[in-house]
C-alpha cells in the first residue's frame, strides 16, 4: 500500500485508480466506487477524489450497462477511512470494483475479451470527464 501510493505522490500525478474485481457472495451484483472519506493526511485530496469517483462511475455506467453494486455502497459510490492505498494518496484517487468475480454475470463479462476493452474505454472516458 505504502509503495503502491508512494509512485503516485512521487510522480505528482494528476490523478490516480486502482483496478479490482470484488470478490463478495455469489449473489451480490454490479460495481462500485471505493472513494477516500477526509481524515487529516488526505483531506487536501478528498474533495478532488469524489470528482474523479463521480467522473469514472457515471462513465463506467454509461460504457458497460453494469448496474451498481447490489451489496455496498450507495447509487454505486462507497466512502471508506480504513484503506491505505486512500488515506496515503496526496493525489486524487479512487478504487473500481468492476463487478464482482464471484456473480456467474458479472464474472462471465469481465472474462470477455471484448468486455474488457468496454470496461477500458469508459474507465479512459471518466478520466476525460474529469479532467474536461
Amino acid at each position: 500500500m505504502t509503495e503502491r501510493a508512494g509512485i503516485g505522490n512521487k510522480l505528482k500525478a494528476d490523478a490516480a485508480l486502482s483496478v479490482h474485481a470484488d470478490g463478495t457472495s455469489a449473489s451480490g451484483h454490479g460495481f462500485h466506487i471505493i472513494a477516500p472519506k477526509a481524515i487529516e493526511r488526505n483531506a487536501g485530496m478528498a474533495p478532488a477524489s469524489r470528482e474523479l469517483g463521480t467522473a469514472i462511475r457515471d462513465a463506467y455506467t454509461e460504457g458497460t450497462g453494469i448496474p451498481y453494486s447490489n451489496y455496498l455502497g450507495e447509487k454505486g459510490m462507497d466512502f471508506r477511512d480504513d484503506l491505505g492505498g486512500l488515506n496515503m494518496s496526496t493525489v486524487p484517487k479512487v478504487f473500481i470494483e468492476c463487478g464482482n468475480m464471484r456473480n456467474q454475470g458479472d464474472a462471465a463479462k469481465m472474462k470477455d475479451s471484448r468486455f474488457r476493452e468496454r470496461i477500458a474505454v469508459s474507465i479512459a472516458q471518466g478520466f476525460e470527464k474529469y479532467f474536461a
